[in-house]
């Protein structure tokens, strides 16, 4: 594993993390940078901690939670956002057990309003109250005092014959995506199902427009078709899902790589994603100029070999998309690409090489004023220990 070197282009900054995972990023309103993520104490117990960057240096962590009955997964990793009207008041989100299944697992959420210092206790975004999956959040500050969440509910999952609720295979019943608004106090508001199936364990996406909130997800067809698709928030209500773009992935389980998606605040929006349809790797990116409303064709991002794993920010005009690409030999690297409003590439970059493993996650990033904020996890030895790596990119 080669780590980034120190250049003109990207500053390495030290993370607090020893032995840990699953970083998320988070800019406030007001411009603070924020790194969660999950540090393993021991074999039993795991602690969600985070830091802010002051002065391009992480502070001393502060534990948001800990526990030894949480479920801690390379691809459905916490997080931590701030409300838009006061930034010390935060949110952030872990799964945590409901029972002895292996995917029997809850959403908890807790806040703080003193900027991380004590936090409420957690609470459940979904009221189903069934021991199955719930995970794969996406949290959003919208207006002023509240928070979006949507998440993937496998409340119907659970069948007689298939009690472990994750059933690949289409036997018990489908995973639902769905979502809520929450407050302050954690008073839940709007809970709704999005969309009644869809793919198992790709990650979630929202982003707001001017007309409320779009997310976006990898969606799942009675022919298993596992295409991405869209919702949108029009005032209070919701649009039916609407498929991005037909790629017509065809695949009978899921691959575990789900889309990301930007928006401006009003009709600007940027959606990336991977497909393998036609065993072809793409990453692709699909512009819309009308809040979600339509969208572009897809513009292919990738070198040839992409593992996926994407994410992208605006950079004033312009969009930043960032993957993984396979270099083969049990590399890959983490690869930027610049892509103009006109969906011209305008020009690329590598960030660090890593490993190709699911142990190293998904990397992530936020615009920092003129700069990138990346974090990703680095794989330490042969077993796979990892730790939590962060770097101010100029590009």
């Amino acid at each position: 594993m080669t780590s980034c070197h120190q250049n003109n282009a990207i500053q390495e900054i030290s993370t607090p993390c020893k032995l840990g995972g699953e970083p998320n990023l988070h800019i406030s309103k007001d411009g603070q940078a924020f790194l969660s993520w999950v540090e393993y104490l021991n074999d039993t117990t795991d602690v969600l901690a985070f830091a802010n960057l002051v002065s391009n240096e992480w502070s001393a962590p502060q534990i948001i939670a800990q526990g030894n009955n949480w479920f801690v997964n390379w691809a459905d990793f916490p997080s931590l956002v701030t409300y838009n009207n006061d930034s010390n008041q935060l949110a952030a989100h872990w799964l945590q057990k409901s029972a002895v299944g292996t995917y029997d697992y809850d959403v908890q959420i807790a806040q703080s309003s003193d900027g991380g210092e004590k936090w409420t206790k957690s609470f459940v975004p979904h009221t189903d109250g069934i021991a199955a999956e719930h995970g794969f959040v996406s949290m959003l500050p919208v207006g002023k005092d509240q928070i979006f969440a949507t998440w993937l509910d496998g409340r119907f999952t659970k069948t007689e014959n298939h009690s472990d609720g994750h059933d690949h295979e289409g036997q018990g019943g489908a995973m639902t995506l769905r979502g809520a608004f929450f407050n302050a106090q954690g008073k839940l508001s709007g809970d709704i199902e999005l969309d009644n199936k869809v793919c198992d364990c790709c990650s979630t996406t929202a982003a707001l427009t001017k007309n409320g909130v779009i997310v976006a997800y990898r969606d799942r067809s009675e022919e298993e078709i596992r295409d991405i698709s869209i919702v949108r928030q029009i005032g209070k209500d919701w649009t039916q899902p609407r498929n991005l773009y037909a790629d017509n992935w065809e695949i009978a389980g899921c691959p575990v790589n789900g889309p990301k998606i930007i928006a401006d605040g009003a009709n600007k929006v940027a959606v990336a994603w991977y497909t393998m349809s036609n065993d072809q790797p793409q990453v692709n990116l699909a512009l819309s100029s009308d809040a979600g409303a339509n969208f572009s064709e897809p513009i292919q991002i990738d070198d040839g070999n992409p593992l996926g794993r994407v994410d992208l920010v605006f950079d004033n005009k312009e969009i930043i998309v960032s993957w993984l690409e396979n270099l083969g030999n049990e590399k890959a690297a983490i690869r930027l690409a610049k892509v103009q409003s006109n969906g011209q590439i305008e020009q690329r970059m590598t960030v660090t090489q890593t490993n190709p493993a699911r142990s190293s996650g998904f990397p992530v990033m936020e615009r920092l004023g003129n700069q990138l904020l990346i974090a990703w996890t680095e794989i330490l030895d042969e077993d796979e220990n990892t730790t939590v790596r962060t770097a101010l990119v100029n590009f």
